[in-house]
């Protein structure tokens, strides 16, 4: 009998080895061959990261994944997943404003991340003065993925046409010789546009907030159908400034080969782009393991490429010369690190989420309804 049993002991372990290291270590460690996720995060972006998460799956596991993103508006997003009420079509909830995630995990819409703590502890708490910015949920339901500010762009060429010094803060934008020359998206459309709206509605109040965003409106030639646009319309030189841009987006029309530069305000907004795997994914496993290897070096170098920053202070954006990393240190001003810098935030999620549906309406009656009124007035 011992002997009959040490035989088959030892012809087992000489299929595993026949079938390889990966089918050795695959009872442990696999994961589903799909995963979907839902996004407002630009395809510039997700795109070559899932790409390469593809590439990493049949490294580690041998799994050939099949990935897919659904794109929407982050408030279109929220909305969806509450619409599935935990039967979800997507395994993952990617970027946006944080307080739609700790509202989806109150409605338990959102599933525990159950993260190895040696990967979370690397994510810092929060970053940022005098109202820190929180880069991870205390809960655990969430957590930041990368450091992306919403800041201006502009076109050198048609600034030095326009006789305008290059744009340092948000009240440049107000400049009388830039009437008709800038573009945003209403904030009823962009999260990133109603992020930097709540800027200057907390920065200065609603009264002299309201009537600066008016001011904005009379400068504006263009509202954009979607914040990805407004890079664009100025890349293309169709209008010199854009307003409440996310940076990886305009980084883009520069590698593309246009002329663009990006400005992060002072006061600019910054989001961790938040990552949740929601309750009742298909593909659960995957989705973790997604989350995890954003946060690794190598997932962060991948977004470096794109124009945004690490989450964690362990890594910096750096490059060979002339690599797309190094390019976008030269295209966001030097900067390497928001860990390497004083980082002054004054954006309150709690008012924020408090009023969102007010300024949306207040937008449509006091801006968008009377646009041209306002090009006329200012």
């Amino acid at each position: 009998m011992q002997r009959r049993f040490t035989m088959l002991a030892t012809a087992f372990v000489w299929t595993l080895l026949a079938a390889g290291p990966a089918a050795a270590q695959t009872p442990a460690a696999a994961i589903e061959s799909e995963l979907n996720l839902i996004t407002p995060v630009a395809k510039t972006l997700t795109d070559p990261t899932l790409a390469d998460f593809a590439k990493y799956a049949k490294e580690r596991w041998n799994i050939s994944l099949k990935t897919s993103a659904l794109a929407a508006g982050t408030p279109v997003a929220y909305g969806q997943i509450t619409e599935w009420k935990g039967r979800p079509q997507v395994d993952i909830f990617w970027g946006g404003e944080s307080a739609l995630f700790d509202k989806l995990a109150e409605q338990k819409l959102l599933a525990p991340l159950n993260l190895p703590k040696s990967v979370i502890d690397e994510v810092p708490v929060s970053i940022g003065k005098p109202k820190p910015i929180a880069l991870k949920d205390p809960k655990g339901f969430w957590t930041g993925t990368v450091l992306e500010p919403y800041g201006l762009v502009y076109n050198p060429t048609l600034y030095k046409r326009l006789g305008l010094q290059p744009p340092k803060d948000w009240e440049d934008l107000l400049d009388p010789k830039l009437k008709g020359n800038v573009a945003q998206c209403a904030p009823t459309r962009s999260s990133s546009s109603h992020a930097s709206y709540e800027i200057i509605l907390q920065r200065d109040g609603d009264a002299k907030g309201w009537e600066w965003l008016r001011r904005l409106a009379g400068n504006t030639g263009l509202f954009t159908a979607r914040s990805r646009d407004v890079p664009s319309v100025v890349a293309k030189g169709e209008f010199a400034a854009g307003f409440a841009v996310p940076s990886y987006m305009a980084f883009e029309d520069l590698l593309a080969g246009f002329d663009i530069k990006f400005v992060a305000p002072k006061t600019a907004y910054i989001t961790p782009e938040p990552i949740a795997v929601l309750a009742g994914a298909k593909n659960p496993k995957a989705a973790r393991a997604f989350i995890e290897y954003l946060l690794t070096e190598r997932g962060q170098r991948i977004s470096m490429g794109r124009g945004v920053f690490p989450i964690t202070p362990k890594y910096r954006v750096q490059g060979e010369p002339g690599s797309t990393i190094e390019k976008s240190v030269e295209f966001t001003g030097g900067m390497r690190s928001y860990f390497d810098r004083e980082v002054t935030n004054i954006y309150v999620d709690d008012v924020a989420q408090a009023r969102y549906e007010q300024v949306n309406q207040t937008f449509r009656k006091e801006i968008e309804a009377v646009a041209e009124e306002l090009k006329k007035k200012y």
